[in-house]
C-alpha cells in the first residue's frame, strides 16, 4: 500500500509513521499472548508447574479469570482517570513496563510453585489487558470512520507476524537448548525472559512516535473527579443502545475467542496428541493465517459495513468449532485450525473496529474500558466454562468445546440486534 493511500485512510494530523508506531505495539504485545496465554507457558502450567493433575486446566482458566476480573473493575476507571489527564502515553509505558517485568519474573516459577507463577501470571496478564484497552483508544483519532477496519486490519496483522517472531526467537533456543539435553523446566524459562524483553524494545516506537490527541490536561487529578466522571459515563451510556447491545454480544462471541486462544495448544496436546514441537508449528501457522485474516477482513469491514461483516465472521466461527470438534486426526485439526487463524484475525480486528465507531469522542479512554471490561468478562466466561467442563467430564475436552458454540450462537442472536448508523449518530452527540 502506497504512502499517499495510507494517509488516505487516517484523520488529519496523523501520518504513516503513527500508524506504524500504534502498530508496532501490536507487533510488541502479540509475543506475550503468544508465548505465555496460547503456545508455551500455558501448557508448562499444566503439566510441570501444576503436575499434570486432573483441575489443572480449570486452575490455569481460574487464574487467568481472576486477572480478567481485576481489569473488568479497574479498566472503565483508568480510561475515566486518562481522558481527565489528558494522556495515554505515561499510563502505557507504566503498564508495559510491569507487564514486561512480571513476564520475566514468571521465568523464576518452577515444578510445584503454583501460587507463585499464579500471582505473577495475574500480574503480568492484567497490565497487559489493561495496555490493550489503552493502545485500542488510539483508533478513533488516528482512522477516519470509514477506514477503521482497514486501519484496526493493519495494526492487527502487524501484531501476529510479532507474536510470529517472538515465537520463532523463542523456538530456536529450546531446539538448541533440546539438543543439549536441557529439560523444560530449564528451558522454557527463557523464554519468558525473550518475550518480556522483546515486548519492551519492540514498544519503544509506539512511546517514541504515538502522540496523544491535544486537549485539556491537568496536573492534579482527585480520585472523586475520575469517580464523578466514571459514573457521569455509566449514567450517559444509557443513551447509547447499539453500543450496550454491542458490548454484551462481545461477552459472548468473545467468550468463545478467548478459550480458543487460552486453551489451543492445551486442545491440541491433550485431544488430537500433539508433541510440543507440533503444537509450536501449528500455531505459528496459525498466527500467519490470522494475520491474513485481519488485513482481509479489514477491507471487507469497511465494505460489507460494520455489522454484516462481523456476522459473516461468527458464522464462520460456528462451523469451524463444530469442525474441530469432529476433528480426529492431524490433518483435519491442521486444516480446522487455519480456519480459527483466519476467523481469529477478522474476529479481533473488526470486533475493535466497531466499537471505535460507536464510541462517543471525549470518551474514548472510558468507552475502550467499557469495551475491555467486556472482552475480560468473556474472557472469564468462555475459558472458565470450557476448564469446568473439562474438570467434571474428568478431562474430555472434545465435549468441553461444544460449549463455545453455544457462545458464539448467543452472540450472533444479540449482535443481529444492534443498528449501525443509529448507534453512529448516538455516538455523535455530545457527552
Amino acid at each position: 500500500m502506497s504512502i499517499s493511500k495510507v494517509s488516505s485512510l487516517l484523520n488529519d494530523g496523523y501520518t504513516k509513521r503513527h500508524l506504524w508506531a500504534w502498530s508496532m505495539y501490536d507487533f510488541a504485545n502479540s509475543g506475550y499472548t503468544t508465548v505465555v496465554i496460547t503456545a508455551i507457558f500455558n501448557a508448562y502450567f499444566v503439566s510441570v508447574i501444576a503436575e499434570n493433575v486432573v483441575w489443572a486446566t480449570f486452575l490455569w482458566t481460574s487464574v487467568l479469570s481472576i486477572s480478567y476480573l481485576i481489569v473488568m473493575i479497574v479498566g472503565p476507571i483508568l480510561g475515566a482517570y486518562i481522558d481527565v489527564i489528558g494522556s495515554r502515553k505515561k499510563v502505557l509505558v507504566i503498564l508495559t513496563i510491569a507487564c514486561a517485568s512480571s513476564t520475566v519474573f514468571l521465568s523464576t516459577a518452577g515444578r510445584g510453585d503454583l501460587w507463585f507463577a499464579a500471582l505473577l501470571l495475574v500480574l503480568s496478564n492484567t497490565f497487559f489487558s489493561l495496555g490493550e484497552n489503552v493502545i485500542a483508544s488510539y483508533l478513533p483519532d488516528l482512522a477516519k470512520k470509514e477506514s477503521v477496519g482497514r486501519v484496526s486490519g493493519i495494526g492487527w496483522a502487524v501484531g501476529y507476524f510479532g507474536g510470529i517472531l517472538t515465537l520463532a526467537l523463542c523456538l530456536v533456543v529450546i531446539f538448541q537448548l533440546k539438543g543439549m539435553g536441557w529439560e523444560a523446566e530449564q528451558y522454557v524459562p527463557i523464554t519468558l525472559i525473550i518475550t518480556g524483553l522483546l515486548f519492551l524494545f519492540a514498544a519503544l516506537p509506539t512511546f517514541l512516535f504515538l502522540r496523544d490527541c491535544e486537549g485539556k490536561k491537568v496536573t492534579k487529578v482527585s480520585f472523586s473527579s475520575v469517580n464523578k466522571r466514571f459514573l457521569d459515563t455509566l449514567a450517559q451510556g444509557r443513551q447509547l443502545t447499539d453500543l450496550h447491545r454491542f458490548l454484551l454480544s462481545t461477552v459472548f462471541f468473545q467468550g468463545g475467542v478467548q478459550a480458543v486462544i487460552a486453551l489451543a495448544a492445551i486442545y491440541a496436546q491433550q485431544v488430537i496428541g500433539f508433541n510440543f514441537t507440533e503444537t509450536i508449528l501449528l500455531i505459528m501457522v496459525v498466527n500467519v493465517t490470522a494475520a491474513l485474516g485481519a488485513y482481509i477482513f479489514g477491507r471487507l469491514h469497511d465494505m460489507l459495513g460494520h455489522r454484516n461483516s462481523l456476522v459473516i465472521i461468527l458464522c464462520g466461527w460456528i462451523g469451524t468449532t463444530i469442525l474441530a470438534w469432529l476433528s480426529e486426526d492431524r490433518s483435519s485439526f491442521w486444516f480446522a485450525a487455519n480456519l480459527v487463524g483466519l476467523l481469529l484475525g477478522a474476529c479481533q480486528s473488526n470486533a475493535r473496529a466497531f466499537v471505535s465507531v460507536l464510541t462517543p469522542a471525549t470518551r474514548q479512554a472510558e468507552f475502550f474500558g467499557l469495551w475491555g471490561l467486556s472482552v475480560k468478562c468473556a474472557s472469564i466466561v468462555g475459558p472458565l466454562t470450557y476448564g469446568g467442563l473439562t474438570w467434571l467430564t474428568g478431562g474430555d475436552h472434545r465435549n468441553a468445546i461444544l460449549s463455545l458454540v453455544v457462545l458464539f450462537v448467543i452472540g450472533l442472536a444479540i449482535l443481529l440486534t444492534v443498528d449501525t448508523e443509529r448507534g453512529m449518530l448516538a455516538a455523535d452527540r455530545k457527552y
